[in-house]
Order: C-alpha cells, then structure tokens, then sequence
C-alpha cells in the first residue's frame, strides 16, 4: 500500500496529469479526437472486407505477378 502511495505521489509530481493546473488542455479537442477515431474506423473496416475479399478469392488476379513477366 506505501509503494502505491509512493507511485501515485510520483505520478503525481511528475506532471503526468494534473488537469487541476491552469493552463491544463487535453491534447486534441473533442472534434479533432471524435474525426481520428471516425477515421481509424473507417480505416480498419476497408481492412476487415479486404481481407474478407482476400479469403473468399472475391478480388481479380493481379496483372503484375512473376508469372506476367516479359
């Protein structure tokens, strides 16, 4: 219980979080958070259906392959 007491007061004193500072801003504001979290959803859905695409065979066969060589 002291070492946790001890790691909350370095913490603490570290700077890591005091929002009870003046001068205190989260790092991006709640629109700029709200459009990168709407932007890696939509990121990782293009990579879910890729995939899905990949192992249902749904995509063409590549044209630049070893194979296509000349």
């Amino acid at each position: 219980m002291k070492r946790l007491a001890l790691l909350m007061l370095a913490l603490a004193a570290s700077g890591c979080a005091r929002p009870w500072e003046i001068g205190w801003d989260p790092a991006y504001s709640l629109d700029e958070r709200n459009r990168q979290i709407a932007r890696n959803w939509d990121f990782e859905g293009k990579q879910i259906v890729e995939d899905v695409d990949h192992i249902l065979l749904l995509r063409p066969a590549e044209t630049l392959s070893i194979w296509n060589i000349r």
